[in-house]
């Protein structure tokens, strides 16, 4: 922003993208990569907001949310960033309405088919697919089996889902797996713990989210990974979600770098 005579004039957009980009630059070159988190959790919020903002509908506030998908992964690739788990869809969600949802399952559908296609990530639904409808669910199924052998980021599509409903699906399926073995309820209770319960989440067999981002200015986590989290570290960008940048990414891995985990009190 530029002053005249105590008049603050906007820097042009030409000077204004090259002041970022050497910005945004400087920030990555002076990165750890030793320090980089290996799972990031994004919580996509404010693509309502941000479409309210700038006096569009609201399908296309869910459309330019989606198109950033595929840069933030390309941050996280050139970063080192192992596992990327996206929210693009909770339980509460699918009680929008009709006008409303119907839209965005198709952008979510057709965002995860693109993920597919690209060639370079691993995508793997977390999320309970029994609620999602059956067009949805096919997305999911055939982007897992066309995805499973790529080398690349792993990408989690949290869609129908909801912390709350990932832990009690994991006790269920804990149930009925001994209940099939023929393991009685004094048995089971014997053996049951942190380990045994993990064995059935959603993100079975992958590591736990170092860093969790949510854009948009809230500061919770509305159910996010509610087990998976318990020592991750939170970044809060008041940015709005289709609005976020490569700087913001990289401030965030900067402000993680700088942190002490403690992993408890």
């Amino acid at each position: 922003m530029l002053r005249s005579s105590g008049v603050r004039i906007p820097y042009p957009p030409a000077l204004r993208n090259l002041v970022y980009r050497l910005y945004a630059r400087r920030v990555e070159g002076r990165l750890d990569h030793t320090q980089v988190p290996k799972h990031i959790g994004v919580i996509l919020d404010g693509n309502r907001r941000w479409a309210r903002a700038d006096g569009r509908t609201t399908e296309q506030g869910h459309q330019a949310g989606a198109l950033k998908i595929s840069e933030l992964l390309g941050w996280c690739e050139e970063t080192d960033v192992e596992v990327v788990t996206l929210w693009l869809l909770s339980t509460d969600n699918l009680d929008r309405p009709e006008d409303e949802l119907k839209p965005l399952l198709g952008i979510i559908e057709n965002t995860v088919r693109d993920l597919a296609a690209d060639g370079r990530w691993r995508v793997h639904h977390v999320g309970n697919r029994d609620l999602l409808p059956t067009a949805t669910q096919k997305v999911l199924k055939d982007s897992e089996q066309a995805t499973q052998d790529n080398t690349g980021v792993l990408v989690n599509v949290a869609i129908g889902y909801g912390g709350r409903q990932e832990i009690a699906d994991a006790v269920r399926s804990l149930l009925l797996e001994h209940a099939e073995r023929g393991t009685s309820f004094e048995e089971l209770a014997e053996i049951v713990d942190i380990d045994l319960i993990s064995e059935h989440l959603y993100t079975r067999g992958q590591p736990d989210p170092d860093l969790v981002i949510r854009t948009s200015g809230e500061q919770r986590l509305s159910g996010f990974m509610l087990w998976q989290s318990a020592h991750s570290e939170y970044y809060f960008c008041e940015v709005f979600w289709p609005a976020f940048r490569k700087v913001d990414f990289l401030r965030a891995l900067r402000d993680y770098a700088a942190r002490h985990r403690r992993y408890g009190f």
